[in-house]
């Protein structure tokens, strides 16, 4: 019965409580489960290390991340001080730099630090979203691997350092700049120049997605004067007593762009002037490592991030369901809601499981990762390379896509409320996750690459095979199915090809990789005790 009154004492105090107090490791079981299996012996030192660090990202972090969310609270660019000064100031929120220098104090690249830590420690950090903190960790991560390999001077080994075990306490953040105006994913296409100018390398040009344009340093690509290879350079965002002084190095920040997501981390337009630049590794090898280790580190972030933003999502409509009545019973009682919830749950638990089992054998590359085509491998080691490799990039395209559909569904259950962006977090990862789906190679540009990779190695490595050994524990029939679409669709000479067949094709190879990699996940649940 439902009578009238002028004062209505309906609240949401029971459910904020419940939101308000969960706890991001402790309270989730399954993450627990999922980590156990994989860490080995460090687990009693890393349960205990995540335990100490749940609460300030649950808590602190988390209400961080929402108050830098807001649009009074955006990042800009001040050109110039008040001397006429060129300084291209990113300037951020107090909470945001505070942040910021707590959770890059975890000391994530440290040799102290064990892989599954660092791993662990990012998957319950990025259900908080973006928050200026997502990509400047996946970066930093990609120049770390870089530098560990092919750092061969002072500065490139002082750089190292800094992002690796700090300086003074302060540890370097990354970025990487690579697009450019003519075309993102078309690396070999960029025109960006180096110019060795008595010894030292300067590069002059013009980037146009440049990410987390904060950072100490970046990752950039560039050709050297007259050469059609990419090289691959790190360089300063200041060089040494400059940073205080606010001089950059070589480079403008043109512009900030306005994105739909990930809005607390600054996207600019740069021109290169004559920057200080240090290259990495050979000169023409730059395009096999920007590809072959920094994206690939990119790709694998954008997979565990969706796997945590799906789960902060399914938890906390869950929690709404079982607050929330409506027709005098619970909406999580109702058959539809039930079901909607279940199909979220499992899309979360998959997509972590699958990423998870994914990194494990990542881990576990021979002679770990190595960018380019290899050729002085074993046969068996070239198909495990070249699994890790479709792996990467089949996650990254189903796990942002799924991510972005399950974000929809969290805020259907909400009603109304789904897209009010100061009653949940959830419009907000919904347009970071967006973003996921576009950042390192957008779907279509990827399942072409794939679909070509599979063409070169056909002769020594058929598609069904792959499909045999990557879902090897899956139901027979199933695997026999998906192998044979595979073998018939690489054999399509080439999805360039105009016409109604082509496009009947790619339709079907777009459904056919979403459905393999689904299954893989699948198994890796099925993994988790």
């Amino acid at each position: 019965m439902s009578l009238p009154t002028r004062n209505n004492p309906y609240s949401f105090d029971e459910f904020l409580s419940w939101r308000k107090g969960l706890d991001y490791y402790r309270d989730d079981e399954f993450f627990q489960r999922l980590l156990r299996r994989y860490c080995g012996s460090d687990w009693e030192r890393i349960d205990e290390e995540l335990r100490r660090m749940s609460p300030k990202v649950s808590y602190r972090w988390r209400d961080f991340a929402e108050k830098i969310s807001w649009p009074e609270n955006r990042p800009y660019v001040k050109h110039f001080d008040g001397h006429n000064h060129r300084i291209d100031r990113i300037v951020r929120p107090l909470e945001t730099e505070v942040m910021e220098k707590e959770i890059f104090a975890e000391a994530l690249f440290s040799k102290r630090t064990p892989l599954w830590l660092r791993l662990a420690k990012s998957y319950l950090i990025y259900q908080n979203g973006e928050a200026c903190i997502a990509c400047p960790i996946a970066c930093t991560e990609g120049l770390v691997t870089l530098l560990e390999r092919y750092a061969d001077t002072d500065e490139t080994r002082r750089i190292l350092a800094h992002c690796t075990e700090g300086i003074d306490g302060d540890f370097g953040i990354a970025a990487q700049y690579v697009s450019e105006i003519q075309g993102g994913s078309d690396v070999p296409a960029n025109v960006l120049e180096a110019v060795n100018e008595g010894g030292a390398w300067r590069l002059y040009g013009t980037k146009f997605f440049c990410s987390a344009t904060h950072a100490d340093y970046a990752a950039v690509t560039a050709k050297p004067t007259g050469s059609e290879e990419i090289a691959l350079f790190v360089v300063p965002s200041w060089l040494p007593g400059n940073k205080e002084r606010e001089i950059r190095n070589g480079f403008t920040i043109d512009r900030i762009k306005w994105k739909m997501g990930t809005t607390e981390l600054t996207t600019g337009e740069i021109t290169f002037t004559g920057a200080l630049a240090y290259p990495v590794g050979p000169l023409n090898r730059g395009l096999a490592n920007v590809v072959g280790i920094v994206l690939t580190y990119s790709r694998l972030a954008v997979g565990l991030s969706s796997g945590a933003f799906m789960a902060r999502a399914v938890r906390e409509a869950q929690g709404y369901a079982r607050f929330r009545e409506a027709f005098g019973m619970k909406i999580g009682d109702f058959p539809m809601v039930a079901g909607q919830l279940a199909e979220m749950e499992l899309f979360s638990k998959r997509t972590v499981a699958g990423a998870f089992k994914l990194y494990r054998d990542f881990f576990a590359l021979p002679g770990g990762l190595k960018g380019g085509l290899v050729t002085d491998e074993t046969e068996e080691v070239k198909k495990q390379r070249f699994d890790i490799r479709e792996l990467i990039m089949l996650q990254k395209i189903t796990a942002s896509k799924d991510s972005t559909d399950v974000l929809r569904q969290a805020m259907n259950v909400f009603g109304g409320h789904g897209v009010m962006e100061d009653f949940s977090s959830l419009p907000r990862l919904f347009r970071d996750s967006v973003v996921n789906e576009l950042w390192e190679g957008p779907r279509n540009v990827l399942l072409t690459q794939i679909h070509r990779d599979f063409q070169r190695v056909w002769k020594w490595y058929r598609p069904s095979d792959f499909v045999k050994r990557v879902l090897a524990g899956a139901d027979g029939a199933l695997v026999k199915e998906l192998g044979a679409e595979m073998d018939e669709l690489v054999s399509y000479p080439s999805l360039f090809a105009k016409g109604d067949k082509t496009v009947e094709v790619c339709r079907r190879w777009d459904l056919l990789c979403e459905r393999l990699f689904h299954t893989y996940q699948d198994t890796a649940l099925a993994e988790v005790p």
